[in-house]
């Protein structure tokens, strides 16, 4: 078993003020370790587990607010798992992953008990954004009420989409907003080109790493122009955002 997880900011944490803490059950290790990243940016807390007698195991160790599922497991299906999972713990909310598109596949795994799932290839956005709404609906997890986030004299406010630097507004484009929001919810945090392209575009984007380049570049104009710079370039390693003097 691996757990993990990140000092990032999050807006949603379980109700004692403590990490979210979700079990991620398949046996690719690429997608799993794609799947724990894109959850500790969240700041939850990430346990990984590649069979179904494991996750059991595990699942009555920790007890986690969410669990992701795939359907087809070495030692045992995802639907045997749930059955069991829900004989304990019979609230948990329950993701599946599957690379079965069929109609009657999908009505099986929610028949079982699952409360969602997603279809093989999948953004690691859209498993974030499915898991959010099941801890909110199981009432597993709260909002945070602060939406600031501040680095320096940056500040990002997550609800309204409003950004200033010493209390001068900046405007951004969606994408922008998200690029900034991701690096600073982990400030003197070192983000790949990998990384970023995961949490802002998706997986699956197709390596154009040439894109995040371009959007740092948009991002140095609005944000550094004519100031102490923020946005860092380590070579060979990525960007971060950080207050203080350019290296």
């Amino acid at each position: 078993m691996t757990a993990s997880s990140s000092p990032a900011a999050t807006d949603l944490t379980r109700p004692d003020g403590s990490a979210v803490r979700v079990l991620v059950v398949d046996d690719e290790a690429a997608l799993a370790d794609l799947l724990s990243m894109a959850l500790r940016y969240e700041g939850w807390e990430v346990h990984t587990e590649g069979n179904g007698a494991d996750a059991l195991r595990s699942a009555r160790d920790i007890r986690p607010d969410a669990v992701v599922l795939d359907v087809m497991l070495p030692d045992m299906d995802g639907l045997e798992v749930l059955a069991r999972l829900r004989r304990e713990t019979p609230d948990v909310p329950v993701l599946f992953l599957t690379a079965k598109d069929a109609v009657e596949d999908r009505i099986a795994g929610l028949t079982a008990g699952g409360d969602d799932y997603v279809t093989k290839p999948f953004s690691l956005e859209e498993v974030v954004a499915r898991l959010r709404g099941l801890l909110r609906r199981a009432g597993a997890a709260t909002a945070r009420t602060e939406s600031l986030l501040c680095v320096g004299d940056l500040v990002l406010n997550e609800d309204s989409h409003e950004v200033s630097r010493s209390g001068t507004g900046i405007h951004l484009t969606a994408t922008e907003f998200e690029l900034l929001r991701y690096l600073m919810r982990n400030p003197r945090r070192v983000l790949s080109k990998a990384q970023i392209l995961d949490r802002v575009w998706s997986y699956d984007f197709g390596g154009q790493a040439n894109v995040v380049e371009l959007y740092i570049s948009y991002l140095r104009r609005k944000i550094d122009a004519g100031r102490t710079p923020m946005i860092h370039t380590r070579r060979g390693a990525g960007y971060l955002i950080k207050p203080g003097e350019a290296t």
